[in-house]
């Protein structure tokens, strides 16, 4: 084929090398046919001082296992450097010469994908065998393992295509770490404790870059919990963890799981614990459902990113095979053993034999898996990276269609494109749920009234108002000034609006609500396609936005929460905690942990989408009150949680891990406490996140590098990555607006404490209002023994003895400080009332509970355990404080309130009334409250 001029002068250079004058005619087409297609490549052939016998070692046969067992008999535990260099060197030689002979076609692509998988095992089995040896010789041996005569080992399950031994040219590997049972080593350190560290040191040894490179990016995403989950499980946690807590996305992971290390009886328990989780007994559909759910999120991800050019993730790529694969193995697997391979080629040929798929279907989908693996192979050997994407550049295409032996550039794109037609055909008739717009009657005069910008003559028009306004629409600039396709676009949207409208008498003014949306996303058409096709969307767009100026300005700011309009079910329906956890985890799956911009991107998405469909349910009536503010609150925690462990890899990376007192590295021994609405789970949804950091490091400590640092500056950079990753704004906005103002000294002190320093502030220096405070607060992330230790600490603080006058006379002079500064009388609206602020508002209320409750705790301690205000007074009430009649009143007033709050912000107005305008029920519950804040604290009010 014709070169670009870029790679003519590469080949005119390489002729020119002397080591290329002693090759004959063949050899050096060969060498150069390598170094055209991967600049890796041929930078790893400028190292080799002999040409000729390069050529001849990678075209014989090989042993890359033996040698590597071989050099692994010289590591000595004093040899990390060695080590680390010998299996890269080892890696690399051997990649190139998979590499040297999948360009050659010396392999086919799955001897290729074998080949590959087979060294990721070497070098995980050799690594581990040092990395057990290293710390034993300072922890002892682990306790005798119920599947041998020998210690416990680590069993290392590969995940993905590691584990169904079809690895890329150049691939991470997926792996979880596991181990049989509890026990002790003889050195009397706990096994999760060893084991943990045996697996920190195995990643560092293979995912670590030198200057020789790496041996295999180690990716842990896919454990129990991902990034914030132990990093090491035993046996029961996760056989625990996947009958309670597994999703299907999970299954979808564990067809492919294989351990490859351990006793073999070891790997065998392992496989059979986790056996009746991918596999069930009978003929299960619900994976079809959930395979195109999962489908529909990844094609969503990859159409904002990188649309068509992804070649794994797009359309007819290589995840449709793989998902076709996939479906009949947990569909059906659970009957046909045949089905129960982890190779999705193998799983091919099974679907044929079984006849679940026609012979043709199955060639055609073998042949296009095949040519996508293998362009996915050069693909990735032009620079030893991990990706799928068609490179943009045309030198980079040169590159591929000569690695690929195509004729041109553009005979290599309508092979792929014929490949990929296929695919997705065979992927849309077993998956795809097919939309089809069917133009019913009654859309047929909206349609052509909106065409012909008049309503049909002689037609009846059943609201000339709303005809008026609707036409209106075809006047805004922006529309008049859209492409032929916007407009057709558009064209298909509005008659649904239009007759979707119709169906309200507010009709035209239910259109100037929405109107300005339109005009939003009007120059993106693409989202009048999204209404088109989901007409259900439409009904929701015309329910909810006029009834929250707040939510249609969540819509019109971030037009991709309009995605959220077209699935009813999930709009409607509010996961628990655990299950908001587990989504954000898989999505967070699909981002690269090095690309914290779309990590953000992602949590920022994550987090908008879940808030609009708490509105929604308020809104429309769905849920109560309560159930809103712990489903918003649980959104934040989940947010904070993730970003935690982002904020944490982070700055281990640079720094290493703090240490403890006792020697030990932090993990992350930091802790995140919300005071405030978020730590008495009454958010709003605009609220900010009132935190403070505390942490568990050794105050005179270091890291353990490469970078060292004080254990203090690292835990206060920590804090400091925490605000930025949950305040910083980004296209998609920002998260929470964070506040940490609480901590001990306020501004003045430092962002994180010690928990020491936190208790000693408190017990001796800390404001009657910080008690108060302490009330509400609530530990929502970092580590488990941190948060036992701030439990513990705020149940003695609060329920110290005290001064009751002494308590009454800070209370009030407290309230009075934040009247003077925050009550409609401050503001010069001495005619209003406040929801929150003014006497007989949610404030007094808070006040009052807060009193009570120190006045009370040190008699009746069990008044500390709620931090949220509801469950304090029911508290109160059981401590014999109220009366059943007091506890229903305010129950009763708390709640209707808060109630009155949500609803001014959903309707975009001020949580402020006239009080000559105030309900009855308001006025009476206003006054309800005055009374009890004179009965117990202020007579003289």
């Amino acid at each position: 084929m014709h070169l670009a001029k870029k790679l003519s002068q590469e080949r005119d250079r390489l002729c020119q090398d002397a080591r290329c004058s002693a090759l004959d005619a063949a050899a050096r087409d060969a060498v150069v046919r390598l170094c055209l297609a991967s600049p890796w490549l041929a930078s790893w052939v400028q190292t080799q001082q002999d040409w000729l016998l390069m050529v001849a070692q990678f075209k014989a046969p090989a042993n890359p296992v033996d040698e590597l067992t071989a050099l692994a008999q010289h590591w000595s535990l004093e040899g990390e450097v060695a080590l680390m260099l010998d299996l890269r060197v080892w890696r690399n030689r051997h990649l190139a010469r998979l590499m040297a002979r999948d360009i050659w076609h010396l392999n086919s692509v799955a001897q290729t994908a074998q080949a590959v998988s087979t060294l990721a095992d070497a070098a995980l089995r050799c690594a581990l065998a040092w990395c057990m040896a290293f710390w034993q010789a300072k922890d002892g041996l682990p306790a005798p393992c119920d599947y041998s005569d020998g210690p416990a080992q680590l069993v290392v399950l590969a995940m993905g295509k590691h584990g169904a031994e079809e690895l890329n040219l150049s691939s991470d590997i997926d792996l979880i770490f596991s181990y049989s049972g509890p026990g002790t080593t003889s050195g009397g350190r706990s096994h999760e404790a060893f084991f943990t560290r045996v697996a920190r040191k195995l990643i560092h040894v293979l995912d670590a870059r030198t200057a020789e490179g790496f041996v295999f990016r180690v990716d842990m995403r896919l454990r129990p919990w991902g990034q914030s989950g132990a990093l090491v499980s035993s046996y029961a946690a996760l056989e625990n963890y996947y009958l309670l807590q597994g999703r299907f996305w999970e299954r979808f992971a564990m067809v492919k799981a294989r351990p490859v290390t351990g006793p073999e009886a070891a790997q065998q328990a392992l496989a059979d614990l986790l056996h009746p989780f991918v596999y069930r007994t009978y003929v299960d559909y619900q994976a079809l459902g959930a395979l195109r759910e999962l489908k529909s999120k990844i094609q969503q991800e990859v159409q904002r990113q990188h649309g068509d050019d992804n070649i794994k993730l797009g359309r007819g790529g290589i995840r449709e095979v793989e998902f076709i694969a996939q479906v009949f193995q947990l569909i059906r697997g659970g009957q046909e053993e045949l089905l129960q391979q982890r190779g999705t080629w193998p799983v091919l040929q099974a679907l044929a034999r079984l006849e679940l798929l026609p012979e043709a279907a199955v060639d055609e989908l073998t042949a296009a898996y095949d040519h996508l693996r293998d362009l996915e192979h050069r693909i990735q050997a032009i620079n030893d990276q991990q990706t799928q994407l068609l490179p943009t550049d045309e030198v980079a295409r040169e590159r591929l269609a000569l690695s690929l032996g195509a004729e041109s550039v553009s005979a290599m794109l309508v092979d792929l494109s014929r490949h990929r037609d296929r695919v997705h055909g065979h992927f849309s008739d077993l998956i795809a749920e097919e939309v089809e717009i069917q133009v019913n009657q009654k859309l047929l005069p909206y349609m052509q009234a909106w065409r012909s910008g008049s309503w049909i003559e002689g037609a009846a028009d059943p609201d000339p108002d709303l005809t008026e306004s609707m036409l209106s629409l075809a006047q805004i600039p922006a529309v008049q000034r859209l492409s032929v396709v916007a407009r057709d676009n558009m064209a298909g949207f509005i008659p649904r609006l239009w007759l979707e409208l119709a169906r309200y008498r507010d009709a035209p003014a239910r259109l100037v609500s929405i109107r300005p949306l339109l005009e939003a996303i009007v120059r993106r058409s693409s989202y009048f396609v999204l209404f088109a096709e989901n007409p259900l969307a439409i009904a929701e767009l015309v329910k909810l936005v006029p009834a929250s100026p707040w939510l249609a300005r969540q819509l019109q700011e971030k037009p991709f929460l309009l995605d959220e309009l077209t699935d009813r079910a999930s709009l409607y329906r509010l996961p628990d905690r655990a299950e908001l956890r587990a989504e954000l985890h898989l999505l967070l799956l699909r981002v690269p942990e090095d690309d914290l911009e779309r990590q953000m991107e992602l949590l920022r998405h994550f987090r908008h989408a879940r808030v609009l469909r708490a509105a929604a349910c308020e809104i429309s009536s769905v849920l109560p009150l309560m159930k809103i503010s712990d489903y918003l609150a649980w959104v934040a925690e989940v947010v904070v949680d993730q970003s935690l462990a982002l904020a944490w890899r982070q700055l281990v990376a640079r720094h290493g891990r703090p240490s403890k007192a006792g020697g030990d590295w932090c993990d992350p021994d930091f802790g995140v406490i919300a005071y405030g609405k978020m730590g008495g789970l009454e958010l709003s949804y605009e609220s900010d996140l009132d935190l403070v950091f505390l942490h568990n490091a050794s105050v005179q400590g270091v890291t353990e590098g490469p970078k060292v640092i004080d254990n203090g500056v690292f835990m206060a950079r920590l804090g400091q990555k925490l605000i930025h990753l949950l305040s910083a704004i980004t296209p998609s906005g920002r998260l929470y607006e964070i506040d940490t103002r609480l901590r001990p000294s306020g501004n003045s002190g430092l962002l994180v404490s010690s928990l020491t320093a936190f208790a000693k502030y408190q017990q001796d220096k800390a404001w009657t209002w910080e008690h108060q405070a302490l009330i509400r607060a609530r530990f929502i992330a970092g580590d488990e023994s941190l948060k036992h230790g701030f439990d513990a600490l705020r149940a003695e603080l609060l329920a110290k003895p005290r001064d009751i006058d002494s308590l009454r006379c800070d209370v009030l002079a407290m309230r009075d400080k934040m009247r003077a500064h925050l009550s409609s009388r401050a503001q010069g609206a001495d005619a209003q009332f406040d929801f929150k602020q003014d006497a007989g508002g949610i404030v007094d209320l808070e006040f009052l509970i807060q009193f009570l409750i120190l006045a009370h705790a040190h008699d009746s301690p069990q008044l500390t355990r709620w931090s949220d205000n509801v469950r304090s007074i029911e508290a109160l009430y059981r401590c014999q404080i109220f009366a059943e009649a007091d506890r229903k009143n305010l129950l009763a007033a708390y709640l209707t309130l808060r109630q009155e709050v949500h609803h001014a912000i959903l309707k975009g107005e001020s949580s402020q009334r006239n009080l000559s305008e105030l309900a009855p029920e308001l006025a009476h519950i206003r006054g309800q409250v005055i009374d009890y804040w004179q009965r117990y604290l202020d007579p003289t009010e």
